[in-house]
């Protein structure tokens, strides 16, 4: 789950953009002390802030400088004024990026996406996860089987890890393209489909067939 905290006085923008992101997964928070911004960021430790520029109190600038004074989490700066010299403060004051009001919610969650992946390696490197019988191998991206071994491009072992840390629970099918977005292409549903049907096809060779399950309307499960 991707936490994000918004910083964003206007009650209906924030709660569109909110509704919008955890359509995608992401589980994002509302500010509720805007006298107080650094101590709202202490206490909810977000993996990422959204922070209006135009705030009650202090501008989105000086919290920015404030945050920076204990943490390294990405800033990604939301505004209506686009001129160059706004963007250069953000910057200069520790923001990560900068978005212009109005935005396409797309862009937004393809600078999300991009700054989380520049903050928080994947650190599984290394790592087995297992399934029943099965153990998924994340440093060799190999699926191994009661003695079979099958190699996994990098779009099947991020599904297959979803999955198996989701046990037992339906993972949406907008979660798992979240999961495979990266900074050169947006995952759409067919994209998903032809991953999930040569997983499925590879998975069936050494033995594991009708392991992942679809839910329909829902996602899929293992």
């Amino acid at each position: 789950m991707k936490d994000i905290l918004l910083v964003e006085d206007n009650l209906e923008v924030a709660k569109e953009i909110k509704l919008s992101l955890e359509k995608w997964g992401m589980q994002v928070q509302l500010i509720e002390d805007f006298s107080n911004v650094l101590e709202e960021v202490v206490r909810k430790q977000p993996k990422l802030v959204l922070m209006d520029v135009n705030l009650p109190y202090y501008d989105g600038f000086y919290w920015c400088g404030r945050i920076r004074e204990v943490s390294n989490l990405p800033i990604l700066f939301l505004s209506s004024r686009d001129s160059n010299m706004d963007v250069i403060m953000g910057i200069n004051n520790g923001g990560d990026d900068y978005i212009t009001k109005p935005f396409d919610t797309q862009v937004l969650l393809s600078k999300i996406n991009a700054l989380l992946r520049r903050a928080y390696q994947y650190t599984d490197a290394g790592a087995l996860l297992y399934y029943n019988d099965a153990v998924l191998d994340i440093d060799k991206c190999e699926l191994r089987y009661k003695g079979n071994s099958l190699e996994l491009t990098k779009n099947e072992i991020k599904i297959l890890t979803l999955l198996i840390r989701n046990k037992g629970k339906v993972v949406s099918r907008d979660k798992i393209m979240m999961s495979l977005w990266n900074d050169d292409e947006f995952i759409s549903d067919n994209t998903l489909t032809v991953n999930m049907t040569r997983l499925r096809s590879k998975m069936k060779e050494i033995g594991l067939e009708e392991v992942i399950k679809t839910k329909k309307g829902l996602g899929y499960m293992m």
